[in-house]
């Protein structure tokens, strides 16, 4: 579900998070593009393909209240697993054109990775997600970039700098991301549950325009998803914001999401998000802070996400880096009070030019409650049994190209 791209070498979190940002969003411009393979260039257009590959062996000492473990092949534990499209133009004016066709499957099985687009058909008849991930064009230059399509918010984007293990895949906050914002997606328009049909997980959005530039150490983008409703704009819109700022050693983030019920116009989703961190040589320690509110149609309180995470990367040789992290997530809707608290530790060790095998492990800890908030403050993508405590322990090996 993450977007990240890992890191093949010490860097600073500066550079680091802006990387990540160009390298998904912005790889259209031949400056900004990430490691990829050239497979078409003539003297004013590049056309470029990349990968990330991603399988390794996953074990869960309890996946049900009735302590049954389980060993299997896991899909994408460190990274999503993708495959990519992009290419850039150069127009008049030192501007560039661009596109980014990008795919998620599993690797175990070959097929697509589902959406978290909205149940049943596709609201507007197009038919089955080819390209979950991106699918966009844009145009940039020395006044910003802006994008049109479907594609990153620049919400989470924001906070790849500060989230304590950088959104991966497996054993982070990406979960607790998206599962507290999935649920709008899924439900039927024919109820009052609440529905945006623009909204997959709160990470993808389609029928959207964003503004992005960097000046001065600030990265920001602002986002619009065009509700596409008869009678109202408000219906159904999203707007998402995020922005990191970076001074010297010293990373900040913030980020803000709504979204709107496609017939009512009701908020059922508001989500905001602030985080820092502070590189100390080999070491990054890392702070963060997420609340989301559901609501459904008429406006009442389904759930009440609050999250508070925070860890320390220590880059201890030249090719291990190992982190630690802790979280806690609650729902504190009305006669809920519940909470799941997740340590996280990790090794990844990089034995070649963009290849990791990686070890890690997460203990978890949840209180008795209901689906909705198992899912949300879950850091894991099948969330561990509620009332229990579980330990999971995932080993892997990333490729990317």
């Amino acid at each position: 579900m993450s977007f990240r791209i890992p890191s093949r070498k010490k860097t600073a979190i500066s550079s680091s998070a802006k990387s990540l940002t160009a390298m998904i969003l912005l790889s259209g411009a031949a400056t900004q593009a990430s490691a990829d393979v050239l497979i078409g260039e003539t003297s004013h257009t590049q056309l470029s393909m990349y990968g990330l590959l991603d399988a390794g062996i996953l074990y869960q000492n309890k996946v049900s209240a009735d302590g049954e473990e389980k060993v299997g092949l896991e899909s994408s534990g460190l990274t999503p697993t993708i495959l990519g499209f992009k290419g850039s133009r150069a127009l008049d004016n030192g501007m560039d054109a661009f596109f980014n066709l990008e795919a998620h499957f599993d690797l175990d099985t070959g097929m697509f990775h589902s959406t978290g687009d909205a149940s049943k058909d596709s609201d507007d008849g197009s038919g089955t997600v080819l390209f979950r991930r991106q699918a966009n064009l844009g145009v940039s230059g020395d006044w910003g970039t802006v994008i049109i399509g479907r594609q990153y918010g620049p919400g989470l984007l924001a906070h790849l700098g500060t989230e304590p293990r950088v959104f991966k895949e497996q054993f982070s906050n990406v979960y607790a991301w998206a599962y507290s914002q999935y649920f709008s997606s899924i439900n039927a328009s024919t109820t009052t549950d609440g529905r945006n049909a623009n909204n997959d997980v709160g990470i993808f959005f389609k029928n959207a325009v964003q503004y992005r530039n960097s000046m001065n150490g600030l990265d920001f983008g602002v986002m619009y998803s065009f509700g596409g409703q008869e009678g109202s704009q408000k219906e159904g819109d999203v707007i998402a914001i995020g922005a990191a700022f970076n001074t010297g050693p010293v990373t900040l983030s913030a980020s803000y999401q709504n979204m709107r019920d496609q017939q009512t116009a009701e908020d059922i989703i508001s989500s905001w998000g602030i985080g820092a961190a502070y590189n100390a040589g080999d070491l990054d320690f890392k702070t963060h802070y997420l609340t989301t509110e559901n609501n459904d149609a008429n406006g009442a309180q389904v759930l009440d996400l609050e999250s508070v995470s925070a860890g320390v990367d220590w880059q201890w040789n030249e090719k291990n880096s190992a982190t630690v992290a802790y979280y806690i997530n609650k729902d504190k809707a009305p006669g809920k009070s519940v909470e799941t608290k997740s340590l996280v530790l990790s090794n990844e060790y990089t034995i070649g030019e963009s290849t990791i095998v990686y070890a890690q492990l997460a203990h978890v800890d949840a209180d008795e409650m209901g689906v909705i908030s198992q899912y949300a403050t879950s850091i894991v993508a099948s969330p561990a049994p509620a009332g229990e405590t579980t330990t999971l322990v995932n080993i892997g090996f990333n490729f990317a190209f």
